[in-house]
């Protein structure tokens, strides 16, 4: 591994780090940066994020796509782990937390709102980052762009009706923008690059397109450097007004994130999964699309509610925990999945 990739823990510590500091001391900056947005989407996140999935989707080869179907096993443990565990499981922390353990240090509406949107984060599974925690355990890119579209094809239809059920409302409007405009710029956009991409390098020669992969992978790490710096600039603000309250909300978020984690990972060694289609799928399931939930929480509960926050801490502590379970599927792969 390079400098980059063997020292990443460190990069993203200074990088959360450099975003508070930098979100203190130049507020205004940051706020510019934020307004730069459609439908809930930072456009400038957008093109980090772009950045880092850029390399993932050049090795995407889509001769190799149609033989997914020939290990299914994969798929159905995403879509499970997803749609019939993730949700209720977000749900019962919630609720045990806020309205039990916590219940002396918040207030029940305070309580309600952030258990809402702690469970708008559990119904909405990943969509962009996926592609960077897979290509960091080295995920098989043709199985994990599988994994995520058929991911956001059952969002369409299920965030909708699980999220009603589950906040106890009769009336949860889907941001169609957000879901759209987000697919688009994350999934779209980059695979239509990269197949072009591809296809031009493989025409050269041989080894061309492991060559420029190799060559973007510093740059995707930089990628994915910038979008801390920024999320946490965002956020510098209320990290240092509400820091206790940050903390609640992180615990169940934290303990929900490795419980599904672990839930995933002795499933596929039950499954006998490979390690590239087990670690994606592990993965995919624990991160979130924040841009869905932070829409429909601010939509349903308002921009200064609870249920907005809590989606914004999930957003603040998804890094740090993804890197943690990343370095542990790397480094249980040989004795788990011979």
């Amino acid at each position: 591994m390079g400098i980059f990739e063997r020292f990443l823990t460190v990069w993203v510590a200074l990088g959360i780090a450099a975003g508070v500091g930098l979100g203190l001391w130049l507020p205004s900056v940051f706020e510019l940066v934020a307004s730069l947005e459609y439908a809930q989407v930072n456009l400038v996140v957008a093109v980090f994020i772009w950045v880092m999935i850029y390399p993932m989707m050049i090795q995407i080869d889509w001769s190799a796509v149609k033989d997914v179907g020939k290990k299914p096993q994969g798929l159905l443990l995403t879509l499970v782990v997803n749609w019939l565990i993730k949700p209720f499981t977000m749900a019962a922390l919630g609720v045990l937390f806020f309205q039990h353990l916590f219940a002396p240090w918040v207030d029940a509406p305070s309580a309600s709102e952030y258990i809402a949107g702690m469970i708008l984060l559990g119904v909405a599974p990943c969509t962009a980052m996926v592609f960077v925690w897979s290509q960091l355990v080295k995920g098989d890119a043709n199985y994990t762009l599988v994994q995520v579209s058929i991911n956001d094809l059952v969002m369409v239809v299920a965030f909708a009706p699980i999220a009603a059920f589950l906040l106890g409302v009769t009336d949860v409007t889907v941001p169609w923008e957000t879901l759209v405009l987000s697919t688009v710029l994350y999934v779209v956009l980059p695979l239509a690059a990269g197949m072009v991409t591809r296809h031009l390098l493989a025409r050269r020669s041989a080894h061309a397109v492991g060559d420029f992969v190799a060559q973007l992978k510093p740059w995707s790490i930089v990628g994915l450097i910038a979008t801390v710096v920024l999320l946490f600039g965002f956020q510098a603000q209320t990290i240092i007004e509400q820091p206790t309250v940050i903390g609640l909300i992180a615990v169940p978020l934290v303990l929900q994130t490795y419980g599904i984690f672990f839930i995933s990972w002795w499933a596929a060694k039950w499954l006998k999964l490979p390690h590239d289609i087990a670690g994606p799928a592990c993965l995919i399931g624990t991160s979130n699309f924040f841009e869905l939930a932070v829409a429909v929480a601010i939509s349903l509960f308002g921009l200064n509610s609870g249920a907005a926050l809590a989606t914004v801490v999930g957003v603040l502590v998804e890094v740090p925990v993804m890197l943690s379970l990343v370095a542990m599927v790397n480094a249980w792969r040989p004795q788990s999945f011979r």
